[in-house]
């Protein structure tokens, strides 16, 4: 938790740099070469590989849209890089609105019937896909919904979602988050992402969890009351039983319960609903452990109370983020 967090002019640069690889990556002149650059950009990062992952999704979508006839055909304008996300989408709606061209698409899998997108920023927000599932999100929580003809697809881009899945074993349930995936027919479930970790919890049911999803299988099945837990460059995830005094789901009574962690373990989870993510000092500072019960809308001021309960003080760095400290030990009395 010492690296400092992105900027938002920072993830404006990685969307940007994920849309140019994608175009390049699909040139006819794209070269040996390029393609390398591209593996070590996209490997730099796991946000990288996360949002190329989300622009070829689009890319996808938008290459089988229909082409209008040349005659028809204006004077093209190649829009900038930065509304690529946009000019996609709205391409894809389009092609949605021809009749013929969208029953094409849905049979041969290419485009879905139906597209919604939800974000909950202040407030936990409920809201029901277009296949009936139910979902309530927690704060500044965003994700879309696709349904294609041989998959229900929902992407979580940042936050924690709680899920009520309808039942249809013909039509599977995909949750994309991060580099995995969580696949199901119908049950009840959580999921809580933090930059590239994500962590699973099942209610009721049974779930696929993957790691990777452009690794092979299916992934490791969970029962109900067991959790997974996953992160960039997991080969596989971790699988481990939770108890009758779980408190993961607290956030759907608008708490956070941390039940003496480290500040390695807890950070993720204030982090996610911080304007300013607290920073470590170094490594010793995380081994610092902290227990309580907090409002979920109230986190922004748990660094200032702090020092009140914990043997830190604050300091900030360059970038503005509240950094934790350890207070000097006292030395020695003879």
């Amino acid at each position: 938790m010492t690296q400092n967090p992105l900027s938002e002019a920072e993830y404006d640069a990685i969307t940007d740099a994920a849309a140019h690889w994608c175009m390049r990556l699909h040139a006819v002149d794209c070269t040996p070469q390029e393609r390398l650059a591209f593996e070590q950009w996209r490997d730099a990062h796991p946000l990288h590989a996360f949002e190329y992952e989300a622009m070829l999704e689009i890319w996808d979508v938008a290459e089988h849209l229909p082409r209008p006839e040349p005659a028809a055909v204006a004077p093209i304008i190649r829009p900038p890089v930065k509304s690529w996300r946009q000019y996609a989408v709205a391409a894809s709606v389009c092609a949605l609105a021809l009749p013929l061209a969208a029953w094409t698409g849905w049979n041969l899998g290419w485009l879905p019937n139906s597209y919604q997108h939800f974000a909950a920023t202040d407030n936990v927000h409920h809201v029901t896909l277009g296949d009936g599932s139910q979902v309530e999100l927690n704060l500044n929580t965003e994700l879309t919904y696709s349904n294609y003809k041989d998959e229900r697809r929902v992407t979580l881009k940042k936050g924690e979602a709680f899920f009520e899945v309808t039942h249809d074993a013909s039509h599977p349930f995909v949750v994309r988050a991060a580099e995995g995936k969580i696949r199901v027919t119908g049950t009840r479930f959580n999921v809580w992402m933090y930059e590239d970790q994500v962590k699973v919890n099942l209610i009721e049911g049974s779930v696929l969890v993957t790691s990777n999803a452009r690794l092979p299988g299916d992934g490791l099945r969970l029962g109900p009351s067991m959790q997974a837990r996953y992160k960039h460059g997991d080969y596989i995830p971790q699988i481990s039983q939770t108890y009758a005094n779980d408190t993961s789901l607290a956030w759907r009574s608008g708490k956070l319960v941390l039940d003496n962690l480290s500040l390695n373990e807890a950070l993720p989870q204030i982090n996610r609903y911080l304007d300013k993510p607290l920073m470590l000092a170094d490594n010793s500072t995380g081994a610092i452990r902290v227990g309580g019960i907090y409002n979920i809308r109230e986190l922004n001021s748990f660094a200032s109370s702090l020092p009140k309960v914990l043997p830190v003080f604050l300091t900030r760095n360059k970038e503005g983020n509240p950094v934790i400290n350890p207070m000097p030990q006292q030395p020695a009395k003879n």
